[in-house]
C-alpha cells in the first residue's frame, strides 16, 4: 500500500469534432472518479516527499487542471509518475484517479 492512500473497510463527447485547444479546455473542467474504497491524500507537490495538504473522502472526484511528471506510484489504475493538479499547490497520483487512459488528459503544468 502506498503512502499516498488509505485502504477504506466496508461524458461520451465526440473529441474528434472539437478542436485541440477546445479539447484540452473540456478535459481540465471536466471531473475524473478517484478509485472507490480509497481515501486519497492531496500533497503541495508531484510526488510522495511533499506534505499532505489535505485527504480527499471515499467516493470523491476531481477536476484536473493540469498534468505533470513526479514520483511514481502503483495503484488500482496501474503504476504511474504522472500528477494531477486539483488546484493551486494540491496535487494527486494519476494512479488513484479514472481517467481511462494511461497518458495526459490535460495540459502539462
Amino acid at each position: 500500500m502506498s503512502v499516498d492512500q488509505i485502504r477504506a473497510v466496508g461524458d461520451g463527447e465526440d473529441e474528434k469534432a472539437a478542436p485541440a485547444a477546445v479539447t484540452t479546455a473540456a478535459a481540465a473542467r471536466r471531473s475524473y472518479p478517484v478509485a472507490p474504497g480509497y481515501r486519497l491524500n492531496v500533497r503541495s507537490g508531484p510526488g510522495t516527499g511533499y506534505a499532505i495538504v489535505r485527504t480527499l473522502p471515499e467516493g470523491a472526484s476531481v477536476s484536473i487542471s493540469c498534468q505533470t511528471p513526479g514520483t511514481r506510484v502503483s495503484g488500482p489504475y496501474g503504476s504511474s509518475n504522472i500528477w494531477d493538479s486539483i488546484g493551486s499547490g494540491q496535487y494527486v497520483s494519476d494512479a488513484y484517479v479514472r481517467t481511462g487512459t494511461d497518458g495526459y488528459v490535460a495540459a502539462r503544468c
